[in-house]
């Protein structure tokens, strides 16, 4: 296959023109329709950087390029073991900082080359080069060397002994085809023809991509790994959940990526016989994060929220619970901590302190704040206790609990304006820190040491100015932990509950909702739809 240089645009242009594919249902045989919100852009492994390193892009990525080895059900990136054979049928250890990897030898490109070592050395020398991929050069920097030993062997060395380095050797970045790719300038290949004909190693191909309409994919009839059950798979794109559920009810759908609240969704989407949920751990997390600086002076202390006693009274003043349960119902649970339910750290981790009103009248009294007036509001040297939460006008679940947090904090005295702002606005007041309080919510990687970049000093993302030096010390800790890691991240959560930098609002549950007419169905969660190669369609 040649591959040419060429604008993306073009072939963006003429798709659009292109009809969305005809609705999926019985007299389709083996094909489905899975309705989502993502659009996959640029689903190219080295080239998912920035707004690129979207769900979409990553889990339709997944379909086209295998990794090295993949997560388990457990999920688990500690250690050796958790993980299933991929493009390598089998590794083993050298020492305590060497990994080498043995590829299968049936693995083959789409265009029926072979996967070789040489593939895996030219795609990790792309994804640790920081001008062509800043995120994934910080995420494989433990990594000193990959090199190839014969045309199967890659061997891997690591800069020091820690628990995670086979999950930064397979999660990261799939091996992209070198004789395709390696002759071309570096900085071409984000506007070569590859983009939108890319050839892999997965599953499935890409047939053809139409912006805000639907992707096209057609089973990989010599995939090494076994055809897939599924022989045609269309992403439906709409950007409305009201749209997306109204195309799985009427039948032009086959599967919804995730039924979000308010829960009358799901009530709709379960009285239809057809249709099954399906709960996943989700990798999602909100909470009411405080700002540790004056959002008027970030040389200053903010002027309530760095006192400790004031940030623990709002998170017992608070039924974290109920607040739960009217949004999410039975689909989502109080976190201990910044954490996911897709992360393991969160087995074993002690429970949540529960609401404690005459606590955080303690501790508010404590701090002078009094209702010296009478008028409901606590005050301290005639300023009262106010504060902003922003939020963005985009989530409606965020929307709804701001509304239920407002009420429970003003019956203890707290009066809190809702700060309601367009997406950018929002993103950019909290990232220059111009917020008192601040609902959040981050999607999480599989790893725990990604909670360094919200609650270590330098985290990238630590808009709220939280430090402490031991909690960074913890998660070093944590990190480099090989014995019982487990217990080392749960000293971090400990110490990250103690200090109060959030409210940990809510961890949901994803619920899909799949056509029971497929069988064999497994959700993955931290790809959803890994194993659509293994479903198959009843008749």
């Amino acid at each position: 296959m040649r591959l040419r240089v060429a604008g993306v645009a073009a072939f963006v242009l003429a798709a659009a023109a292109v009809a969305v594919p005809a609705q999926s249902g019985s007299d389709h045989g083996n094909s489905i329709v899975i309705v989502t919100g993502q659009q996959p852009t640029t689903p190219i492994p080295t080239l998912m950087e920035g707004a690129a390193a979207s769900v979409g892009n990553l889990e339709l990525a997944d379909q086209l390029f295998l990794r090295l080895a993949g997560l388990g059900p457990t999920v688990m990136t500690a250690g050796d073991r958790g993980f299933v054979p991929l493009l390598a049928r089998s590794w083993t250890r050298r020492d305590s900082v060497t990994l080498v990897f043995d590829l299968d030898p049936r693995a083959r490109w789409q265009d029926g080359v072979p996967v070789t070592a040489r593939d895996v050395v030219f795609t990790f020398g792309r994804a640790q080069n920081p001008k062509l991929a800043p995120r994934l050069a910080v995420l494989l920097q433990h990594i000193v060397s990959v090199s190839a030993e014969g045309e199967r062997r890659v061997v891997f060395r690591f800069s020091h002994p820690y628990s995670e380095q086979l999950y930064d050797a397979t999660f990261h970045v799939a091996p992209l085809p070198a004789h395709l790719l390696d002759t071309m300038p570096p900085e071409e290949v984000g506007r070569s023809s590859f983009v939108t004909q890319p050839v892999g190693s997965g599953p499935y191909r890409l047939v053809r991509n139409v912006p805000g309409q639907f992707v096209e994919l057609a089973a990989n009839q010599s995939f090494f790994l076994g055809k897939p059950g599924i022989q045609r798979v269309i992403l439906r794109i709409a950007a409305d959940p009201d749209a997306r559920i109204n195309l799985l009810l009427s039948g032009e759908g086959d599967a919804l990526d995730n039924v979000i609240p308010p829960l009358d969704n799901l009530r709709r989407i379960g009285a239809d016989s057809s249709i099954r949920l399906i709960p996943v751990p989700s990798p999602v997390v909100g909470f009411l994060l405080f700002n540790h600086r004056d959002p008027s002076d970030s040389s200053r202390p903010h002027p309530i929220l760095s006192d400790l006693r004031v940030r623990r009274a709002i998170t017992l003043a608070l039924d974290r619970p109920s607040l739960v349960r009217v949004v999410f119902g039975s689909y989502g649970e109080v976190p201990y901590g910044p954490v996911s339910p897709l992360l393991w750290i969160r087995h074993g981790a002690p429970r949540p302190a529960r609401q404690n009103l005459g606590e955080a009248r303690r501790l508010l009294a404590a701090a002078g704040w009094l209702d010296s007036d009478g008028d409901g509001t606590l005050d301290r040297g005639g300023q009262p206790l106010a504060l902003r939460l922003a939020l963005p006008n985009t989530s409606a679940v965020r929307r709804q609990l701001s509304l239920l947090v407002q009420e429970q904090l003003r019956q203890l005295g707290i009066r809190v304006e809702l700060n309601q702002l367009d997406f950018p606005v929002w993103i950019e007041r909290r990232t220059a820190g111009k917020f008192d309080i601040d609902f959040a919510s981050t999607s999480e990687d599989p790893s725990p040491s990604g909670l360094s970049q919200g609650w270590s000093c330098n985290g990238g993302t630590n808009v709220g100015r939280y430090c402490n030096p031991r909690v960074d010390s913890l998660i070093e800790h944590a990190v480099l932990a090989r014995r019982d890691p487990a217990t080392a991240w749960h000293q971090v959560l400990q110490q990250i509950e103690a200090d109060a930098p959030a409210t940990f609002l809510y961890a949901p549950t994803f619920v899909y909702a799949v056509k029971r007419r497929f069988h064999n169905v497994t959700i993955m969660p931290a790809s959803s739809w890994m194993q659509l190669r293994g479903w198959s369609v009843g008749r």
